[in-house]
């Protein structure tokens, strides 16, 4: 029931939720641990082709590309495994801080753990704005990859936990939509400051990550923790309440039954990682790691960084970075925005299916193009060909916006049954993390070697993700969290076997216990 104002439960109830100002604002600020994100992978590409930066920081790199320009390959300049190591120590802390975020998440509940992102957050800039050498800079890094753990953790699970299930997909992406805004954002401090006389731009570049910071964790100091955390904590009046305040309404018992059930069912569950790798949580497990594993194998990254160098041949040339990232960032907050609208009514499955042809059609054409015209040391692009690269890359940018950038994220947060939830999500951040992490520290060094042969290389990945989804991963839309089990995966063709085997082995060992 896409556009009604019920979500129609699995039993035939009906749970009655108006869309209210509490849910809204708590969204927003949730979401703000996106913008946090975002931020941090936008700045560290900008920071990191800034000569004064380069200089104090990465001395070989510097006389590379600032010094020696001409005598490396185009493909080659930035091939440096400490630059990499910069970008990609926050993702490794990340994936670190996930195992404790999924304690706090499930122990002290969503709000704390988006709370103690925030310190972090806050922690990490003062560190990297104030660096004066490279231990002070990873250490910065670091921090903030803890924070990025937290919030990765916390805040897709609060917001599926607390939208109405009929606008879920679009309250969830908001998480992702800020993600591009944090990115546009660090795209156009990066020009402002890049163009700072005396070098120290880089500070100002890094130190505005605080404003971000600061949403967060006041944000998180003001929103209600979800019914669902309240409840699996014990707090059921309080959950109550809170339910009561999110939906709007006081008809909340047939919800508020079924919320009291799952946490009593998760409840049972003492080892959630150990519980995760049973039979019957095999489905949600399996499309969970995938979809992390392929959000990253888009080549979403190779387009990004690919994009100055396209622009430069433009005739842009000193603002290239700028238009090049203005541009592929606008088309990725204004993509995002289409999934908001369509998520939940043409659903998860059409657009990943859609996505997935428009990102293997431009990226096979890119290839070509680029195998032709760019060499190793020109760019010898026409202007026509060098404005039908830029389509092709919007074309790609778009795509990944409203397709594997949000659902990525939203697709796992749904699908976990309330007592593998923290572990579910802990694992989908893990998996990403680790994914983005190989990524960051590999791909310099395989753009040196692929050369326009990345583009193949990535585009071969989204033809296998497309077969995937089209086989294995089912549709999610409008349907309450805690029925998944019911009214997904004892449904679906493949799934099936998986989840009723172990129901009927629980039943029969209920009943063998009651004789």
């Amino acid at each position: 029931m896409a556009g009604g104002a019920f979500a129609t439960s699995g039993g035939g109830g009906e749970f009655e939720a108006k869309i209210t100002p509490i849910v809204i604002i708590s969204c927003i600020m949730a979401a703000t641990g996106g913008l946090m994100f975002g931020y941090d992978v936008g700045v560290s590409g900008g920071v990191t082709s800034m000569p004064p930066f380069l200089k104090k920081f990465f001395p070989a790199v510097y006389r590379k590309t600032v010094l020696e320009k001409g005598l490396d390959s185009n493909y080659c300049k930035y091939d440096n495994q400490g630059l990499q190591l910069f970008t990609s120590s926050l993702y490794l802390a990340g994936l670190t801080s996930t195992f404790f975020a999924s304690y706090t998440t499930r122990v002290l509940g969503r709000r704390i753990t988006m709370l103690i992102a925030g310190v972090f957050f806050i922690g990490g800039v003062i560190f990297n704005a104030a660096a004066q050498n490279l231990a002070m800079l990873i250490v910065g890094r670091i921090l903030l990859g803890c924070g990025v753990g937290f919030a990765n953790q916390a805040v897709p699970v609060f917001l599926s936990e607390i939208a109405p299930s009929r606008i879920r997909g679009a309250l969830n992406i908001l998480f992702q939509l800020n993600i591009t805004i944090g990115i546009l954002f660090a795209n156009l401090v990066n020009y402002g400051t890049n163009k700072i006389e005396g070098g120290w731009g880089w500070r100002l570049s890094l130190g505005l990550a605080g404003i971000p910071a600061l949403l967060l964790t006041v944000g998180a100091l003001l929103v209600v923790d979800t019914p669902n955390s309240l409840i699996e904590r014990g707090r059921t009046e309080e959950g109550k309440a809170a339910l009561k305040k999110i939906r709007g309404t006081d008809n909340i018992e047939p919800e508020f039954l079924e919320l009291v059930e799952a946490s009593r069912v998760a409840q049972e569950v003492k080892h959630p990682f150990r519980n995760l790798l049973k039979r019957k949580n095999r489905p949600q497990l399996v499309i969970s790691i995938a979809l992390q594993i392929f959000q990253q194998f888009t080549g979403i990254n190779a387009i990004m960084f690919y994009a100055p160098v396209l622009f430069n041949t433009l005739g842009f040339k000193n603002d290239a970075s700028l238009y090049s990232a203005v541009i592929t960032g606008a088309v990725n907050v204004l993509s995002t925005v289409v999934s908001i609208y369509s998520v939940d009514k043409l659903g998860r499955r059409m657009l990943l299916l859609e996505a997935g042809v428009q990102m293997f059609l431009s990226q096979v054409v890119i290839a070509i193009i680029l195998g032709f015209k760019v060499t190793d040391h020109s760019d010898e692009l026409s202007k026509g060909y060098a404005i039908f690269v830029v389509i092709l890359v919007c074309t790609f940018v778009s795509a990944f916006a409203w397709s594997w950038g949000p659902l990525g994220w939203l697709i796992p947060s749904e699908i976990f049954p309330l007592e593998t939830r923290s572990a579910g999500q802990s694992v989908t951040v893990c998996v990403n993390l680790l994914f983005t992490f190989v990524i960051a520290q590999a791909f310099l060094s395989m753009l040196c070697h692929f050369k326009f042969g990345i583009f193949i290389f990535f585009s071969s990945w989204v033809f296998i993700m497309s077969i995937f989804v089209f086989f294995l991963v089912p549709e999610t839309k409008n349907i309450p969290i805690e029925e998944m089990t019911e009214r997904v995966w004892k449904k679906h063709w493949f799934w099936k076997r998986f989840t009723e085997d172990e129901y009927t082995n629980e039943k029969i060992a209920n009943a063998d216990y009651q004789l």
